[in-house]
């Protein structure tokens, strides 16, 4: 849709790519994780400056969270998102979908939108696509996601038949009111692009069905959305395995909210250029670390005299400096520092997990790497 949009496939290895994809806000090289920062800020006390150092590419913020704190149009006046959190690179906003979905017992869904009540002072909102979109606009980010229905991947066939029926006709309506947008002189980006959402639950047909149909709009890019809400890791490797080759294959694929280090080496695998979790930042907060032979639990007494940094040959500004041995004391002592070195070792990881998954691409030996890597991921380290 974009003329600012170019993204251009530099090597494959099987079904993985390594490709740059070029935006008005910079050129990221994919596959890459992005890192959630939900309402301008990854939970943990992590700042631009810390994503910038730790190579993140993309800051992925969340249209729901901003729209009901501080405000989106309060937040236009300010610049946008990207100059309010001093982040220069590109930013992903979803459409606020996935939350006000999982307000089950808050909201009514018509075709034209969504009814439901804040989850933070239970007023009453009203959201569809346009207003989607222009909330989105408001922000000013470099990606908006179109608004869906995220169904249960477990929900009844005939349900889901339904939903993506409705969240196709939705697309339309998003694509028409980001051209809108797009077109007047106010906006903040008017170079957005915009991806379309592949849904289906687990019904392969449904999902496959959907692809073939969205792809027709040659939209910027797509994500394949719904899973990692309820199914098996194979069930969501099944999905890929049809769905992404109905996609097409020069638009960058996004797998959504999707995850674990071992679900991101197999989503390379079947095709996958960009991925967002909040587990590293989460996890982090709880004291969980990821390494390369497992994870470990900081608060164990086994690294209570443990002089050793949390993962050996770690390039991180954790590892760098600090112990073991201190990080626990952190957590024993209720020291929020704790919180934030975990936190910012495990993005670093996340990081540099695809920043080696794209070596291996480009050296074309990503099938030794993914065994190899899943072999060491699901090893258990020490104090796991």
């Amino acid at each position: 849709m974009s003329s600012e949009a170019s993204y251009s496939i530099l090597n494959t290895s099987g079904r993985a790519k390594r490709a740059s994809f070029t935006t008005v806000h910079g050129r990221v090289e994919t596959p890459l994780f992005m890192n959630v920062a939900t309402a301008g800020a990854i939970k943990g006390g992590i700042a631009a400056s810390d994503l910038e150092e730790i190579g993140t590419q993309v800051a992925l913020c969340n249209t729901y969270h901003l729209h009901v704190r501080t405000g989106d149009r309060v937040i236009k006046e300010l610049g946008g998102i990207r100059k309010l959190m001093d982040w220069s690179g590109p930013v992903l906003t979803d459409s606020g979908g996935f939350q006000v979905f999982s307000l089950a017992d808050l909201r009514k869904i018509r075709e034209e939108g969504v009814t439901f009540r804040s989850h933070v002072d239970g007023k009453k909102i009203f959201m569809g696509p346009e207003e989607s979109i222009q909330i989105q606009s408001n922000l000013g980010s470099t990606i908006a996601m179109a608004f869906d229905e995220c169904p249960n991947s477990l929900s009844d066939r005939e349900y889901v038949k339904e939903s993506v029926a409705r969240t196709e006709r939705w697309l339309l309506r998003c694509r028409d009111e980001m051209e809108r947008l797009n077109s007047l002189p106010d906006t903040l980006n008017r170079h957005q692009l915009l991806f379309g959402i592949n849904q289906g639950a687990i019904y392969n047909d449904i999902r496959m069905e959907n692809a073939d149909r969205i792809s027709e709009l040659d939209l910027d890019g797509y994500a394949v959305g719904g899973l990692a809400v309820g199914e098996t890791a194979e069930q969501m490797y099944d999905v890929l395995d049809h769905v992404v080759p109905h996609l097409p294959v020069n638009k960058p694929v996004y797998l959504m909210g999707v995850g674990t280090p071992e679900n991101i080496v197999e989503g390379v695998y079947r095709g996958v250029d960009f991925f967002d979790c909040v587990y590293p930042s989460r996890n982090g907060r709880h004291g969980h670390v990821y390494t390369f032979r497992g994870k470990l639990n900081m608060h164990n007494a086994c690294f209570e005299k443990d002089m050793s940094p949390i993962e050996e040959g770690c390039g991180c500004p954790v590892c760098r400096r600090y112990t073991r041995a201190y990080i626990h004391h952190l957590f024993k002592a209720r020291e929020m520092l704790g919180m934030r070195l975990c936190a910012l070792h495990n993005l670093y990881f996340y990081n540099r997990l695809m920043a080696e998954i794209r070596k291996a691409i480009e050296e074309d030996r990503f099938e030794e790497y993914r065994i190899r890597t899943l072999e060491g991921l699901r090893g258990g380290a020490q104090g796991s």
